[in-house]
């Protein structure tokens, strides 16, 4: 039996294997997240490729046009604009914005939080990866930010769909995480929102769900345009990938996303 997800929600069958989609998301711009049936998601070497490939073919462009980033737990930002060529160099960046119907943009996470943005007004569009390092680091006003640089985007303006991602309660860290988050300026009421003390003394369960949503708030995102999947990647062996669950032979899930011709 799948797991059920938030409202508005909502699993389909693709030729490459089962994926989540946003309704909310649907009618600006093309997208999903995948799960452990894609090859990608298998967690076996030297089949990166052929997963990737799937991933482009799922949402309709060529392996070239599907751009990545080389993930480094951080805060930078690839843009790519209509006309420009793509290329699937892979550059050190966590988050990806684009307004050209002929690119998707793409991360991939096994607990952290993916993160996808449409803009209902532009047609631009984001993906972005959030472990805590990039919570910490404010990925999601970052992504929100170089939207509204590049391409004019206002916050009122962004759906913004917070996908699948260890939760709280599989999700224990040490001093060194909460003090991070503390020493990057979030707010006292923030920290205490999304740190439980855990069992373990100087240990506490992170919330990753609640900080991205609470950030992308901050930004200026309104509540009812904020949607979050609620799905534990740790808690669902048969469907998710989760590294903290399964060790380096963990496999991925992508989150994928295009603008949508107009």
């Amino acid at each position: 039996m799948l797991p059920e997800a938030s409202p508005g929600f909502k699993w389909v069958e693709s030729a490459h294997g089962l994926a989540l989609v946003c309704e909310a998301l649907e009618p600006w711009a093309d997208h999903f997240f995948t799960t452990r049936s894609w090859t990608l998601g298998s967690g076996r070497q030297g089949e990166q490729v052929r997963g990737w490939s799937e991933i482009a073919a799922a949402i309709g462009v060529q392996r070239p046009a599907l751009l990545r980033a080389r993930q480094v737990h951080g805060a930078a930002v690839i843009v790519h604009r209509s006309g420009e060529p793509s290329s699937d160099r892979l550059a050190e960046a966590d988050v990806l914005v684009s307004n050209d119907p002929s690119v998707a943009v793409a991360i991939q996470t096994a607990d952290c939080v993916p993160l996808l943005l449409a803009d209902r007004r532009t047609g631009s569009v984001a993906a972005a990866h959030a472990g805590w390092r990039g919570l910490a680091a404010l990925v999601p006003q970052v992504a929100v930010d170089a939207l509204a640089a590049e391409f004019g985007s206002r916050p009122g303006d962004l759906v913004a769909v917070i996908g699948p991602a260890i939760s709280a309660a599989r999700y224990e860290v040490g001093a060194d995480v909460r003090v991070r988050f503390e020493q990057a300026g979030c707010t006292a009421q923030q920290v205490t929102r999304w740190f439980t003390p855990a069992a373990r003394p100087d240990h506490w369960n992170f919330d990753g769900w609640l900080a991205a949503g609470d950030q992308l708030a901050a930004a200026g995102l309104p509540a009812e345009q904020i949607h979050a999947a609620f799905l534990c990647t740790a808690s669902h062996p048969a469907i998710l990938c989760s590294y903290r669950r399964d060790g380096a032979g963990a496999g991925r899930i992508a989150a994928a996303i295009r603008r949508k011709k107009r």
